[in-house]
């Protein structure tokens, strides 16, 4: 018998701009230029004819083709999609490094806990760059929207590095009018309904014998849709000779379901069957039409399917021709056929999960036996890492109990994976889905947690909701639940800092902990009251901070702690603790954790570390905008603008600037808008405006200001002090400053010594400013280099104001140098200027090479000068090893070298700023 062996596909007439940009595409990849298109829109628009047509062009230009369909009944299944890719490369899994080709067949084998999804990406991409490294590579995606999470997470990984490699990725999805797809990959492209001369031309292709009524009817019922105008006529077979009416555009899964009117009842349950496990071999598939039916199980049932247009056989596996013809024979099913399709395959799959899946699906409720082993299963796939599939298997488990506390227990447990997986959207659902009048103080206590992790931006009272997560807490402990209470004790604080809460709301927080009579040594507690009340407890925490770092061993106690030190301005230990725990993160590959630790590169800044802060700035900002964390990303942004202004570069500083008040989340993050507003200062200040940069500054010293942080605004006071001199307002910045000593005094923390001490110096009276330098000099804490080139160049300045030319050289020199040193350009130009005109002539200066660096080109280059090979540098940065010596090329020549030996003598001390992660 002759089977169809691909199916039929149409010219995309009347889509030439589409057409062109795939074609586009296609020659760059042919150039070793890769790229990523996510094409979307409504169902039939031609996703489908336009990645058939792609897939086709690649093949005539040589291309490998790497092609996967999504489907529904395997969102249970973590990489379910991705083994659709992998198959034609399996035999390539060897050529990998270890590490790669165990996280792939770890992913695959569902034997062994599931590996880091972000470890199988790493992997993939590498397969992939050593595919594309042979032909070009075409990677295909239809129906993204159906397929596993992790498949996708991969797919969008892989789509973002693949501009240095000859690899186009092409995803398709399936939209609603106005929604977004389930990526956020650009650059995009929405399909919408063909012109009027192109909807004509596509409809005499597919059906040119037409009568001149239907002809009409179909383009006039259509309305450009490039689907309905190739389905609709085979449709109209079954229909009157003259009809009146046919299918409307949005009921085109009628028009495919129709199209199986004339087969067969066995062929009919095996497209149904099909539909609902496509994954299964196709003898399994006939068997189970013919046992549902009573007929022996033949192929014939399979060639009525080819014949009728539904289905092609590719290397002996069925596959529907079109998407829409799969969710148009399940959905157009009698639910009777459906149930019965479902409880066969369970019966026939040797799968425990897919024949656990198939089950609950043909199961309507309660069933009580089912649902506890859909809980189970739930409990194992967590404890193996699969959130993916345990989350439908726990939404499932829940429909079939009869007991409404269960079900609300099986519903906040859903919800706590939900937000695991960094998509809001299931995680309200769920909790809108939770019936409040079950709960119990305990479950009342993790349904707001969960609230507490998608809900943090939107728009409420910030010092109520402190109160409610107190309250709530309080009940969790005397409940019994003492983890679920201190979880809402930490997210109360956390608001505290961030949001910077009222006084009542502080205290409340740190009231309700002395009840518990914590361990005051004990991490959470050192955070709790760290981020709540700093100026209160903030001595003692910073006498403890030590000793609780020296019992920790994970990423995740180093990390809060790291977090406990920033609260407090102690941004020595916050930048070392925080380092590590980045480290852990990344060797682990848990890039979302590894955002966290990155995006708490600020205090970096005031260590004079801006080269390290500026890469990991960056890369925080990469990596939060695709593990979707808004709060990253905003801290990203916010020190990678500050760090432009602090070098000189304003218009880059200026257009972040403007990209984060443009965000809708920056004003509840009192945190993130200090930062912004210092950089607007700080403009202002390098732009000859001091009067204005004195008034943006001063804001942040107003607690009736939304710039305002109680806390945070210490860090500015060194650049209100510069303002205020250039600006002629040393009196009233005195009267801003004039609560600094005591709270230094109450929370001694680097942040607050510095702010006292340069303060002191610079805004002295003459009488009083040469013994005030001297002090402030001896009086800042030791990593500060920033602050004491600042300090240095104030102190040069006063002593020529004092025509003390000579004496004002060597600070000015000093000043100058740590300036060039850090890459502050704008303040070493200052700095040079003033020595200038003490009448030095000499100018011997130091070359930063992070000037003709961008930051990820520094990274690379920084970890090639340590001797990591390209390999190495690519499982660390998460991007292929073919990019890495991509990039490699760029640099040499910027820098002046002809190898990577040469880099450490030209990179100087960034080499050794930069810890060695491989170790540990």
């Amino acid at each position: 018998m002759a089977f169809v062996t691909k199916p039929p596909t149409v010219d995309l007439i009347g889509r030439e701009p589409e057409q062109g940009t795939v074609r586009q595409l296609l020659d760059a990849t042919g150039a070793g230029r890769g790229g990523t298109l996510l094409v979307h829109g409504a169902a039939g628009v031609g996703k489908s004819a336009l990645i058939h047509a792609a897939q086709d062009e690649a093949r005539n230009r040589g291309f490998t083709v790497l092609s996967a369909v999504g489907v529904e009944t395997e969102l249970w299944f973590p990489f379910a999609a991705l083994h659709q890719f992998v198959q034609p490369l399996r035999g390539e899994l060897d050529d990998l490094a270890d590490t790669h080709r165990e996280a792939v067949r770890a992913a695959f084998s569902g034997e062994r806990d599931a590996p880091g999804t972000y470890q199988v990406a790493l992997a993939i991409l590498e397969l992939l760059a050593d595919a594309a490294d042979r032909r070009p590579l075409l990677v295909v995606a239809d129906d993204l929207q159906w397929m596993d999470l992790p498949s996708r997470e991969v797919l969008a990984f892989v789509a973002r590095r693949v501009g240095d490699q000859p690899i186009l990725v092409l995803l398709a999805a399936r939209t609603s009018p106005g929604g977004a797809p389930p990526v956020e990959i650009h650059p995009q492209l929405t399909l919408g309904p063909l012109s009027e001369p192109s909807a004509q031309a596509l409809l005499d292709t597919v059906a040119p014998r037409l009568s001149p009524h239907v002809r009409t009817l179909i383009l006039d019922r259509a309305a450009g849709n490039p689907l309905a105008l190739v389905e609709l006529p085979k449709a109209v077979k079954a229909l009157p000779a003259q009809p009146n009416e046919l299918p409307l555009t949005q009921r085109l899964e009628a028009a495919f379901a129709a199209r199986t009117g004339g087969v067969t009842p066995v062929c009919r349950m095996f497209l149904l069957a099909l539909a609902a496990e496509p994954d299964a071999p196709l003898q399994l598939l006939l068997d189970v039409a013919g046992g549902l039916t009573g007929v022996a199980p033949t192929v014939a049932a399979l060639q009525e399917a080819t014949d009728a247009g539904l289905v092609s056989l590719a290397d002996g596996v069925p596959r529907f021709g079109h998407p829409l013809m799969r969710s148009a024979i399940y959905t157009r099913a009698p639910i009777a056929d459906r149930l019965s399709v479902h409880g066969a395959l369970a019966s026939a799959l040797s799968s425990p999960d897919r024949k656990l899946a198939h089950e609950a699906a043909a199961t309507l409720g309660p069933d009580e036996e089912l649902a506890t082993r859909l809980e189970h299963f739930a409990e194992a796939a967590q404890a193996h890492g699969n959130v993916t599939g345990a989350l439908p298997a726990l939404r499932q488990a829940a429909r079939l109990v009869h007991d409404p506390r269960r079900r609300t227990g099986m519903l906040i447990r859903a919800a706590e994976l939900a937000t695991e997986l960094s998509d809001p959207d299931p995680a309200r659902a769920l909790l809108a889905s939770v019936d409040v009048g079950m709960l119990g103080p305990v479950e009342r206590g993790r349904l707001m947690n969960a609230d507490e992790l998608v809900g943090f931006f939107e728009p409420q009272d910030r010092n109520q909701r402190v109160h409610d997560l107190v309250g709530v807490a309080a009940e969790a402990y005397a409940g019994g639940a003492p983890k679920v209470g201190g979880i809402l004790l930490w997210r109360a604080a956390v608001r505290c800092f961030f949001q910077d809460g009222e006084t009542s709301a502080r205290a409340a927080t740190t009231a309700e902990l002395d009840r518990w009579d914590p361990d005051p040594d004990a991490a959470e507690t050192l955070a709790v009251r760290a981020h709540a009340e700093p100026f209160r407890w903030g001595a003692d925490v910073l006498a403890r901070l030590d000793g609780a770092a020296a019992e920790s061993t994970d990423g995740w106690s180093l990390y809060f702690l790291g977090s406990t030190a920033r609260a407090l301005g102690d941004f020595t230990r916050c930048s070392v603790y925080s380092g590590q725990a980045a480290q852990i993160w990344r060797r682990q590959g848990r890039l979302g954790l590894l955002t966290r630790a990155l995006a708490a590169a600020w205090p970096r800044v005031w260590l004079g570390e801006l080269e390290r802060a500026r890469v990991e700035s960056e890369e925080a900002c990469v990596l939060a905008r695709e593990t979707a964390q808004p709060f990253a990303y905003l801290g990203g942004r916010a020190t990678a603008a500050l760090i432009a202004a602090l070098r000189g570069e304003a218009g880059i500083a200026a257009g972040m600037n403007e990209e984060l008040r443009a965000s809708g989340v920056l004003p509840g993050m009192r945190f993130a808008t200090v930062i912004a507003q210092q950089t607007d200062g700080l403009l202002a200040l390098i732009d000859g405006r001091p009067e204005e940069a004195f008034r943006l500054l001063s804001r942040i010293f107003d607690p009736a200001d939304p710039h305002h942080h109680s806390l945070m605004q210490w860090t500015v006071a060194p650049d209100l002090a510069d303002a205020a001199v250039a600006a002629g307002a040393e009196d009233e910045a005195r009267k801003v400053l004039v609560d600094l000593p005591e709270l230094a005094t109450r929370l001694p923390s680097e942040m607050m010594i510095n702010a006292l001490a340069y303060t002191d110096a610079v805004l002295a009276p003459d009488a009083e400013a040469e013994e005030r330098y001297v002090a402030a000099l001896a009086a800042l804490p030791s990593g500060w280099p920033l602050s004491r080139a600042r300090l240095q160049l104030h102190h040069g300045r006063w002593l020529r104001r004092q025509r003390r030319y000579v004496d004002a050289r060597e600070p000015l020199r000093q000043a100058r140098d740590g300036f060039d040193r850090l890459g502050a350009r704008y303040w070493a130009e200052v700095a040079g200027s003033q020595l200038r005109a003490t009448g030095e002539t000499k100018a011997d200066r130091l070359r930063n090479p992070a000037d003709s660096l961008s930051p990820r080109e520094m990274q690379i280059a920084v970890l090639a000068a340590r001797g990591l090979s390209n390999r190495e540098i690519g499982q660390r940065m998460f991007i292929s090893h073919r990019t890495v010596g991509t990039y490699l090329y760029r640099i040499y020549p910027r820098l002046g070298v002809a190898n990577r030996f040469q880099l450490a003598a030209v990179l100087g001390n960034q080499v050794g700023n930069e810890p060695d992660q491989r170790d540990g």
